[in-house]
């Protein structure tokens, strides 16, 4: 990854975002120094202008940024961040420096399914949804049969904490099936788009 940092005197912004919701949390400044602490630490490090110095997010607070991925874009002078947060990101308290707040949605969908995609490529041993990838497309077919019931029994004679959760399991198992067969939520979204019209 080669950054043009001297295009605007030596920093680069930095959009920070958070990896499991998409929602934009904050945009700091980096310079070569600060990019290389990030990715040395995996704690995002940005250059601070007023301190003129080196500043790691939550040096002082706790509340740190912890790194998941830089993209640079396409004039490579700007960089994308992904991150986890560790609680709020603003000073003022805020989970984001618009005064936005950052919760799950659905967009957590997307990350779950990058998540067992990579499970899917990476195969790591110990892993519950590798588990399943090796037990073949039977099994996995067999597990979303068993949640979905699962979810129908809670539905009709349970309590609504069990529905969630079943349903859950249904949406998990689900998406592995997908990923299984070569497909993925996008085509899921793009049937029902379709139907939509």
């Amino acid at each position: 990854m080669t950054i043009d940092f001297q295009k605007s005197g030596g920093l680069v912004p930095a959009i920070i975002q958070d990896a499991k919701t998409n929602k934009v949390l904050m945009l700091g400044y980096m310079n070569e120094e600060s990019l290389a602490a990030t990715e040395q630490t995996g704690k995002v490090t940005f250059f601070s202008r007023s301190k003129n110095r080196l500043w790691t997010k939550g040096e002082e607070s706790g509340n740190f940024l912890n790194l998941i991925s830089i993209t640079p874009d396409c004039d490579n002078d700007t960089l994308l961040i992904k991150v986890n947060p560790v609680g709020p990101v603003c000073h003022t308290g805020s989970d984001t420096c618009w005064n936005e707040e950052n919760k799950t949605d659905i967009s957590f969908l997307a990350y779950l399914q990058d998540f067992i995609t990579k499970r899917y490529k990476d195969m790591p041993e110990g892993s519950y949804t590798t588990s399943l990838f090796q037990k073949g497309i039977n099994r996995i077919a067999q597990k979303v049969g068993e949640e979905a019931v699962e979810t129908v029994i809670e539905a009709t004679n349970g309590t609504d904490d069990r529905l969630l959760f079943e349903a859950s399991d249904l949406v998990y198992h689900l998406i592995v099936l997908l990923t299984s067969k070569g497909f993925s939520l996008d085509d899921i979204a793009k049937e029902l788009e379709k139907r939509h019209k």
